[in-house]
């Protein structure tokens, strides 16, 4: 039924949770490609003022080469276990509408991912990125409460 599955991850081992359940529903399975995603958000405008713009770019430079090797990692561990892997790193861009637009240009059949990962101060100015992943998602999305989180009654 799935042939391939997209996995947003944000770096945290929250968001990793969704990995459990990918080597489950894979598991046997013909699973053609899983494609792992992480997106680098920009940081925010009206900082770059305060800071300096050299400074963002090299922190926004380190950010970028922290979530290429992380999701180096991330794969070769799932390539080990028999899974046929691929990454994609976004920069530029707000996690929830790239993980759609990802999803929707790469075909996928379904979208494993965290209800709860490292957002933080952004989530309450922006919304959960889960949520409009959930809201717009043209494909089934599986929703992952990471092991610990209150669950909501």
């Amino acid at each position: 039924m799935y042939k391939k599955i997209l996995v947003p991850l944000d770096g945290s081992k929250v968001a990793e949770n969704a990995l459990e359940h990918l080597r489950a529903i894979a598991q046997g399975r013909s699973i053609y490609t899983v494609l792992l995603i992480r997106v680098v958000e920009p940081i925010i405008v009206g900082v770059k003022d305060i800071i300096g713009a050299e400074h963002i770019r090299a922190a926004e430079d380190k950010l970028e080469a922290d979530a290429r090797k992380y999701l180096k990692k991330v794969a070769a561990n799932l390539k080990k276990e028999g899974l046929n892997v691929e990454t994609e790193l976004v920069v530029d861009g707000y996690a929830a509408t790239k993980i759609l637009e990802v999803a929707r240009d790469k075909n996928v059949d379904l979208i494993i991912m965290s209800t709860h990962g490292s957002s933080g101060f952004p989530h309450w100015v922006f919304g959960s990125v889960t949520h409009r992943v959930l809201i717009h998602s043209s494909v089934p999305v599986l929703l992952v409460v990471p092991k610990g989180s209150k669950r909501y009654q």
